[in-house]
């Protein structure tokens, strides 16, 4: 028999901001630094004067800067935050300057840079630069490389950028319980020398797992391998932003996983090349044709491709259980099973009792039963012909063809004779 219970977990948050100002305020690195947020910037100048193309963090920010005396100064506070993974759900995390994961920082190679890292959790941490080529102690080790932050400390951390890639931050103390609360983020250096072929559109999209218990707000740590909660970037669809691109673009995207799975990402009406890893660029002789890109715990990887195809493409973990919410996997297979005339004698014992999974589980999304509060439908999202039937890590690479912003355009609109009909026999 499935019960409610049994079939639906999930989670969410919302975005919590705080300020504090130990050594630098917010309010002063704001000030005198650059921010790339998730508002949409026009195409008329995509570098916007810079030599490279800032990063589009889909439901996050590039965390501000300032300089000082040659030196680029960022400020990462480690703090509690509240995450909206999908409107409605709110889940109790960790993060960094209200948010996770936390801001990405975009730097150059060959600039200096001190980051300082405030402390306002209720236990110590640290901070690991994930592929950061640098003096051995700013690498972040609690107890090998440095004493632990405690609780109100804010350490320094400085030393010249030498290379150029997609990296990570993460604590290295209690990461089991940190990194799995959301204490993460990207660490973003671009080349000295401007790409070419220049990039028009570089997204940043970071993989974690939850398990959060229907009905509940916190995330269990101690969880190893029955998660029921997959993001891009601590959200769930349908609350995941799109990626929005113009006919032409060339469009990398840059994809972290520090959870505890692989996930092959797979774009669907396209091939790309896989082009970079936490390692460093690949050399263009050595880089392979894909349309899935399978990224292992503690790496990233970097594909490239031209939108040259318009319309909406789904872009998600090609694990199926990772793109659904809330889901069980305590559930008895019910497929074959008759159930007619149980669900009514069982209701008379548990009132929100409902027979499902005789013939699959796409009733799911149509059946709007009562959820526990703070819980997701394990399938939902809204397209243009109907229920798309997806949730976790699930989003949709809009290209477009004409268009002046990188606002959301909306549903494509097929050309006539283009979408697949119904044949009558």
């Amino acid at each position: 028999m499935i019960t409610r219970r049994k079939m639906l977990l999930s989670s969410a948050s919302a975005l919590l901001t705080g300020g504090v100002s130990i050594l630098l305020s917010r309010k002063q690195i704001e000030a005198s630094g650059t921010q790339t947020t998730t508002q949409p910037s026009p195409i008329t100048s995509p570098t916007h004067g810079l030599p490279y193309t800032p990063i589009i963090t889909p439901n996050g920010s590039t965390l501000p800067w300032k300089w000082d005396n040659g030196v680029k100064v960022f400020h990462l506070i480690a703090e509690p935050v509240k995450r909206e993974f999908a409107p409605g759900m709110i889940v109790n995390c960790w993060g960094y300057n209200g948010q996770t994961p936390g801001p990405t920082i975009e730097a150059v190679e060959g600039d200096r840079v001190r980051i300082l890292v405030t402390n306002k959790l209720t236990e110590h941490t640290t901070i690991h630069w994930h592929g950061v080529l640098l003096p051995n102690g700013m690498d972040g080790v609690g107890g090998l490389n440095q004493p632990q932050i405690r609780p109100g400390e804010t350490y320094a951390y400085e030393f010249t950028l030498r290379q150029h890639g997609t990296q990570m931050y993460h604590p290295h103390a209690d990461e089991m319980v940190q990194m799995a609360m959301g204490m993460e983020g990207f660490f973003i250096i671009h080349p000295k020398k401007p790409e070419q072929p220049r990039i028009d559109r570089d997204f940043c999209i970071f993989l974690q797992e939850w398990f959060v218990e229907p009905g509940t707000s916190t995330p269990n740590p101690n969880i190893m391998t029955d998660f029921n909660l997959f993001t891009f970037n601590s959200r769930v669809f349908p609350g995941t932003a799109p990626l929005i691109a113009r006919l032409g673009d060339r469009v990398r995207i840059r994809i972290a996983n520090l959870s505890m799975d692989s996930h092959p990402i797979h774009l669907h009406g396209y091939n790309f090349k896989i082009t970079g890893t936490d390692g460093g660029q690949i050399s263009p002789s050595a880089q392979w044709p894909e349309t899935t890109a399978n990224v292992p715990p503690g790496t990233t990887r970097d594909i490239e491709f031209v939108a040259n195809a318009p319309g909406d493409w789904a872009f998600h973990c090609h694990k199926n259980h990772h793109v659904m919410n809330a889901m069980s996997h305590t559930v008895p297979n019910m497929i074959g099973v008759k159930q007619s005339g149980v669900e009514r004698e069982i209701q008379n014992l548990l009132p929100d009792y409902m027979a499902m999974g005789e013939s699959g589980m796409s009733e799911m999304e149509t059946m709007k039963m009562p959820l526990p509060r703070n819980t997701l439908p394990m399938m939902t999202g809204k397209g243009p012909f109907g229920s798309v039937e997806m949730g976790g890590m699930f989003t949709v690479l809009k290209v477009r063809e004409g268009i002046t912003g990188y606002d959301d355009p909306g549903w494509y609109e097929h050309p006539k004779g283009t979408i697949a009909w119904l044949v009558n026999e």
